[in-house]
């Protein structure tokens, strides 16, 4: 599977996630051309704060494969930069790759791996997972804008046209 296809897998779970009203953020976690686990953001439908889509898709993709050995890398494919809750996440799991569409400027974590230098691992932990931005960011920033105009709530529409590329509006704070 491409990065652009897993990328174009989280977009469909993404728009899932806008349908139902939420922010169009999804992701989906890979092994082989198997998706193991699949999710989009769920704050408003689930009320609370720790629903990220791609932390969704790995929880999933965790409860599916428990212990068990991976036979093949394990890949990440979300609309949105990971945080850096949901790279800890990744990285616990044992995802090798992430790829996503839009930078996220203000939580994201694509930079961790410049800082952090862990030391020898001795095969306990798994290494560092590469990442990989800017995929289908036109289609991202799409639903971003669909987003935008329909949210009511004026912090969440700035977020959205930000995350789109449009200008803001001039709404009452």
């Amino acid at each position: 599977m491409t990065p652009e296809e897993l990328v174009g897998l989280a977009l469909e779970a993404a728009e899932e996630g806008l349908r139902a009203g939420e922010m169009p953020i999804g992701a989906v976690v890979v092994m082989g051309d198997e998706v193991i686990g699949r999710g989009h953001t769920s704050e408003r439908t689930r009320g609370r704060r720790l629903v990220h889509a791609d932390l969704l898709a790995m929880i999933e993709a965790d409860e599916r494969l428990g212990w068990s050995r991976r036979e093949r890398p394990l890949l990440l494919g979300i609309t949105m930069e990971p945080c850096l809750m949901c790279f800890g996440t990744a990285l616990s799991l044992g995802v090798s790759e992430i790829f996503f569409g839009l930078d996220a400027p203000d939580d994201g974590a694509a930079g961790v791996p410049e800082v952090w230098q862990p030391g020898a691992q001795d095969g306990i932990f798994f290494p560092l997972p590469r990442l990989t931005g800017g995929l289908l960011r036109a289609e991202c920033q799409d639903q971003f804008r669909r987003y935008a105009a329909t949210v009511t709530k004026p912090h969440l529409r700035r977020y959205a046209e930000a995350m789109a590329g449009l200008p803001p509006t001039a709404v009452p704070s």
